[in-house]
């Protein structure tokens, strides 16, 4: 790594549900107006360990056919954004530590599982849109979370390396990705995962509350000079 490299601001990356906005009550009435009266459904538990996966592979399995699993893709959507902005709020705390870490000049990008339209209307929602260089969704790679690749795509985007990058989400798919991919990785527990569940993955950083996270970037970022 060239001193330029080694001198270039910490990028940080972070998952959008359960880790900057609270939209899982949304989530979940967006799969409860999907299924309707339908039988073959989604435990409600289940249903939020999932989120953070592909929207398919999280309907697929209780669906008829491919063409069924679009209805309810469609029927899950049309919920959802009829009903954004009533459901989603960026957690306490969470504006005000993005623009920090904003202004203090570090790289910054959303991993998430939603499409990239989605994902920045939610961030437009709660205010944070500008700050984030990149905002990588399920469109724009072939393989997903817990896979590496949509990591590594947004670090191209923002024009960081691995070795100076840490990877902030709620949940076991976001911990996997990061680690596979090769950056730092930060667990959330503010999120709808525990930490029971998160330490099975190994996360390099624990995260009680985000306001503690730009003292830890500060560190990493001063540790790597």
């Amino acid at each position: 790594m060239s001193r330029a490299e080694r001198d270039a601001p910490y990028a940080v990356l972070f998952d959008l549900d359960g880790t900057l906005i609270d939209s899982i009550g949304l989530l979940v009435a967006s799969m409860e107006f999907a299924f309707g009266t339908r039988t073959r459904r989604p435990v409600v538990a289940d249903w939020v360990a999932a989120i953070g996966t592909p929207l398919m592979a999280m309907l697929r399995p209780f669906a008829e056919d491919e063409g069924d699993a679009d209805i309810l893709i469609g029927r899950y959507r049309e919920y959802q954004m009829a009903n954004h902005d009533e459901g989603t709020t960026a957690y306490p705390g969470a504006v005000e530590t993005v623009r920090a870490l904003c202004e203090a000049g570090h790289p910054l990008a959303i991993v998430t599982s939603k499409l990239e339209r989605g994902a920045r209307r939610s961030l437009a929602h709660i205010g944070l849109e500008d700050c984030f260089q990149a905002v990588v969704g399920i469109d724009a790679t072939e393989k997903h979370k817990p896979g590496p690749e949509p990591v590594w795509h947004a670090l191209e985007l923002i024009g960081a390396r691995c070795e100076r990058a840490i990877f902030i989400g709620d949940s076991t798919h976001d911990m996997r990705a990061g680690r596979a991919a090769g950056v730092q990785t930060g667990a959330a527990l503010w999120g709808p995962f525990s930490r029971a569940q998160l330490e099975v993955t190994g996360p390099d950083h624990w995260f009680a509350h985000i306001s503690e996270v730009p003292a830890t970037v500060a560190r990493l970022d001063e540790k790597g000079r």
